[in-house]
């Protein structure tokens, strides 16, 4: 495993890879979307990274022998309360590399709520899995979804067969104490896992690193580890080549090579918030004058009249609205609410689709807060738009999004847009005069100020970022603009990311 030596110490992951073309379209139009066909169509076909000319299919080894090798099959349990960012990430990065991955829920339900409030629906239940063979189970942490896999027989069981049979296994976060070492699965094993419950792993065997490898046990500490966890997994069902391949399309890079973060024009993202109970004022006294006549405010109303008086006054909460597609980045959707939930930022998923289920570039299902219809019925401090062409090209076409836009930046409001969505603000104008950075694959579609060398650019009430990977990076950012950099690196600190000190 000597490849692995840049992820196996405790300092934050990096890779130097060689530089590859730039990604090209990933789908120019998405129809309709069900998510039984289009799932089972990304298990089948290998993602490739993709190119403006045809690629190869990416695989272990290059061959001109015509018969088929069957995908290496993956298996993924989710509970309530796993923490979505590993759980997304780690699917995420094995079917870019060819993986046949299957979420599975060890919940009596498909849908499960995870960590930090977002919804996931599973591919299939954890009972159906049972008797197939899988070349890697994956357990993702967090809590309490560590104990939801741990008390899932049917799952301890198949991660017990696969110890036995020498065929691979991890996990990340807490899920090593908590679920592997109550199962037996440790013994004479180097494990690591999050800080918080590195006391429960036996001292001998404990390693402060952010990756371990030990047998076919492979373990990992956070969130913040959970791209060089997946690609050491990758790494090891595909090869070296396959695993710096994904890494690069992943925009993951050496530190000293891309600057997290630039900043111009800076102005204090500043809020005039009216607290809670002048809210509850207004709607005392409108149900006053309503009682005066007979009539009275109905729940819905009620609800109704709250968000009205919040969006002209300003929410006691700051409000941030990220609008989702089917076909938008499933890691960058993820990973933003994710953070910004964390630092107790109030965060609205809203579909601009007919329904509130979407289906993320790499097929993992999400389940939106609300539709954008009725998320526009509020103000917001801040409107993110994730990337994936496929999602970007769909968001562009929703009216009430492009009404949002104009309004944020009439109304001095903070927007921001990652990956291929920064090509939605330029058609809107909203890019105008502004220093802005964005995919590689779009950057020249861009006539303003680019800015290539820095993962976020900050520009007044603009925030931009090239996508995938750098956007626990923008997050982050986010979170230090709002709440300042204690609150950002507190936050960076749960996820075991590596944040600067000042």
């Amino acid at each position: 495993m000597e490849s692995l030596s840049p992820v196996l110490s405790p300092t934050a992951v990096k890779f130097s890879y060689p530089k590859l073309a730039s990604m090209a379209a990933y789908a120019a139009t998405l129809p309709s979307f069900s998510f039984t066909s289009m799932a089972s169509a990304q298990r089948r076909t290998p993602t490739s990274i993709h190119s403006a000319k045809p690629t190869k299919t990416l695989s272990a080894t290059a061959t001109t022998n015509p018969i088929s090798v069957p995908p290496k099959k993956v298996l993924v349990p989710i509970g309530y309360g796993t923490e979505e960012m590993e759980a997304v990430i780690i699917v995420d990065v094995l079917r870019r590399a060819g993986a046949d991955v299957t979420v599975a829920s060890v919940e009596p339900q498909l849908q499960i709520e995870a960590s930090c409030g977002t919804k996931l629906v599973a591919d299939t239940s954890i009972s159906s899995c049972s008797d197939q063979i899988f070349d890697l189970v994956a357990l993702p942490g967090g809590m309490p979804g560590s104990v939801r896999l741990r008390d899932c027989a049917a799952l301890q069981e198949i991660t017990r067969k696969q110890a036995e049979e020498s065929r691979l296994y991890g996990a990340i976060c807490a899920a090593p104490a908590v679920t592997l070492l109550p199962w037996g699965l440790l013994k004479r094993r180097q494990t690591t896992c999050h800080p918080a419950f590195m006391h429960k792993l036996p001292t001998f065997w404990a390693v402060k690193s952010n990756i371990q490898v030990s047998g076919g046990l492979t373990t990992s500490r956070g969130p913040g580890t959970s791209y060089g966890f997946a690609l050491c997994l990758v790494e090891q069902l595909f090869g070296e080549s396959i695993a710096k391949e994904i890494g690069e399309s992943l925009l993951i890079c050496p530190d000293d090579e891309k600057s997290k973060k630039e900043e111009f024009n800076d102005v204090e993202w500043s809020f005039d918030h009216i607290p809670r109970e002048g809210v509850n004022a207004k709607l005392n006294l409108w149900r006053e004058v309503l009682e005066s006549k007979g009539l009275r405010l109905s729940r819905s109303k009620t609800e109704y009249m709250e968000c009205k008086f919040s969006a002209n006054g300003g929410q006691n909460e700051l409000g941030v609205l990220i609008p989702v597609a089917n076909g938008s980045e499933d890691i960058e959707v993820v990973t933003i609410v994710d953070i910004l939930r964390r630092a107790h930022v109030d965060v609205i998923v809203a579909s601009v689709e007919k329904s509130v289920r979407i289906l993320g570039s790499q097929g993992t299902k999400i389940i939106a807060d609300k539709l954008i219809g009725v998320a526009a019925e509020s103000t917001y401090d801040l409107i993110i738009l994730p990337g994936g062409n496929a999602g970007a090209e769909r968001l562009s076409k929703s009216r009430i999004l492009k009404n949002l836009l104009k309004e944020q930046e009439l109304a001095g409001r903070v927007y921001g847009a990652v990956c291929s969505s920064p090509a939605i603000l330029h058609k809107q104008g909203l890019l105008k005069g502004k220093k802005a950075t964005a995919h590689p694959s779009i950057v020249s579609k861009l006539t303003n100020e680019v800015i290539n060398g820095t993962k976020v650019v900050i520009d007044g009430k603009l925030i931009t970022s090239r996508g995938l990977s750098t956007v626990t990076d923008f997050a982050l950012a986010i979170v230090s603009k709002l709440h300042g950099h204690a609150r950002a690196r507190s936050v960076a600190e749960g996820l075991v990311y590596d944040y600067p000190r000042s």
